[in-house]
């Protein structure tokens, strides 16, 4: 399941360029990965990953798997639901709370297209 919405959203966020630079720099390849996802992903999953490391495309895969399972499992306690691939989808474009943001719609709707 995630490995098809990890292979969506780089569809929608790169078109699949590795050297992708976007968001005045702050966001880094396939997946167009800020810092403050990397420095989470550290912190939940004790990684060394430094935000260089995302424009390799297996690391930038890792980090957003393991951003997407750490977020799913809170919006999962939170809710009682399992988490949906649009709310995994949402939350990757808005954060953890993603899923609740009006302006993660259209985004979610890309991603659907994808899919």
């Amino acid at each position: 399941m995630l490995e098809v919405l990890i292979s969506a959203l780089i569809a929608v966020e790169s078109g699949g360029n590795p050297n992708a630079i976007g968001d005045h720099g702050k966001a880094l390849g396939v997946l167009q990965i800020h810092s403050e996802v990397v420095m989470d992903v550290n912190q939940f999953f004790h990684t060394n990953y430094t935000h260089h490391d995302m424009l390799d495309p297996v690391k930038a895969k890792d980090v957003a798997e393991k951003y997407l399972l750490y977020w799913g499992a809170h919006y999962y306690k939170v809710t009682g639901k399992k988490p949906t691939l649009e709310v995994l989808a949402r939350c990757w474009n808005g954060g953890p709370n993603g899923w609740k943001k009006e302006s993660t719609q259209a985004y979610w709707k890309k991603v659907e297209r994808a899919l």
